[in-house]
């Protein structure tokens, strides 16, 4: 089974979104103030949209949590949908009377856009597909769970991984690195985490992200959506998390997995990612330069991106995800009507963001850190937090420690027999 899983449920107009988290040790320092912080990250960013006004996302533990301190039982979530009261009949969880079926279609004929039922689905988005896999002949059955709203929920557990990450002296933090075309500079990353993470874009580099604000006005004036990569970096990851020995054990597949999982994401790489394949082998691969006085190994450079065969291998971790622009556009595209499947001139329309790059580095961090913790705790196992503590700290010390010279026909690899 596996340790530190998660499962969301809710609408994007529904009464709340909702998590369960499993797996978490006994012991860990939980509050609902802790989880506000990257909610509130996540609703930040220049070229949002008129929903993040609406919202004021807090998670509410309704489980798991006693006094503070994590019970080990599962852990339940709740974000509250603030715009629910502006949706409350359209999307009603119980039957419809004849009344409130009456009092729907009175709100259509009137022109209200969230009671008409959507049938020009939208290029770029979950519309058709999932319409004609689960039979829906009414679009706001699909995008009401396929919506990026779904991530609130995601980030609120991703809280409850930074705090379980954080006791073991594992950081992770995210920021955006380009949008439209316009990518940092490192050379001019002056700004530390916390003032980028404060600036309109999360963004290091200021004169990047002057540049990057105009290309999303550009689009803004257009009617038009951009694109960005987000890169989340993670530092303190101790060597030996994952495997090399079968496909769905190795770290940097499932980071991969996770990142990807993000609507909004179309592509996802480590360290140099595509430019290695721009390079020959000895301009890629990173020199080891020995072991240091305190164990840890020295790696020249970080191409590798800190994994090497799905293991990390002490340097920081480093994974970039390409974020599409968004689907919903205030100038739709021409596509077809699910019924008649006919031609039209445009697509449903519904408010939208012009870019949501810093938005999707919150979102990716969630998605490492929850990742992380269930490689963590498959390496260290413990049903409390001193024992998760306590198995770290004695498997560093192992890996620290010069091993003994091999035996010519020992056979045992290095392990004492019967370890």
């Amino acid at each position: 089974m596996d340790r530190f899983r998660f499962i969301t449920a809710g609408e994007s107009h529904g009464p709340s979104l909702g998590v369960v988290v499993e797996g978490v040790p006994a012991g860990l320092s939980i509050t609902e103030d802790g989880l506000e912080v990257d909610l509130a990250r996540r609703q930040r960013g220049y070229g949002r949209g008129a929903r993040q006004a609406i919202e004021k996302d807090r998670a509410r533990i309704l489980s798991g949590v006693r006094h503070g301190r994590t019970l080990g039982s599962p852990i339940l979530l709740e974000v509250a949908n603030l715009d629910w009261e502006n949706w409350t009949r359209v999307m009603q969880v119980g039957p419809l009377s004849a009344e409130e079926a009456a009092e729907v279609a009175a709100l259509a004929e009137g022109g209200a856009r969230r009671a008409q039922p959507i049938t020009r689905v939208r290029p770029g988005h979950a519309d058709l597909a999932g319409a004609l896999k689960y039979g829906f002949n009414d679009v706001r059955n699909v995008l009401e769970r396929s919506s990026a709203r779904e991530t609130a929920a995601r980030v609120a557990a991703g809280g409850i991984a930074r705090e379980f990450l954080r006791e073991l002296g594992i950081e992770v933090w995210s920021f955006t690195a380009e949008v439209g075309g316009v990518a940092v500079d490192p050379a001019r990353c002056t700004r530390s985490r916390e003032d980028a993470d404060d600036s309109p874009l999360r963004c290091p580099d200021p004169e990047a992200e002057a540049a990057m604000i105009a290309r999303i006005d550009e689009a803004r004036s257009g009617g038009d959506t951009v694109g960005g990569v987000f890169e989340v970096v993670v530092h303190g990851a101790p060597i030996g998390l994952g495997s090399y020995v079968h496909w769905d054990r190795r770290l940097d597949a499932a980071l991969a997995a996770a990142v990807m999982s993000i609507q909004i994401v179309k592509g996802v790489e480590f360290g140099l990612g595509f430019e290695q394949t721009r390079r020959f082998g000895s301009q890629v691969h990173d020199a080891i330069d020995g072991r240091r006085d305190d164990g840890s190994w020295i790696h020249r450079t970080n191409n590798a991106g800190g994994l090497t065969g799905g293991v990390t291998n002490g340097e920081p971790i480093v994974i970039r995800g390409a974020v599409k622009p968004i689907s919903t556009l205030a100038r739709p595209l021409p596509t077809s009507d699910l019924i008649t499947g006919e031609p039209v001139d445009r697509a449903h329309y519904e408010r939208s963001d012009i870019s949501v790059v810093p938005a999707a580095g919150v979102i990716g961090e969630s998605m490492v850190m929850l990742t992380l913790a269930r490689f963590v705790l498959e390496k260290t196992g413990g049903d409390s937090m001193a024992e998760v503590v306590d198995n770290l700290r004695r498997f560093r010390e192992r890996i620290a420690a010069q091993p003994a010279p091999p035996v010519p026909g020992d056979g045992s690899g290095g392990h004492a027999a019967g370890a």
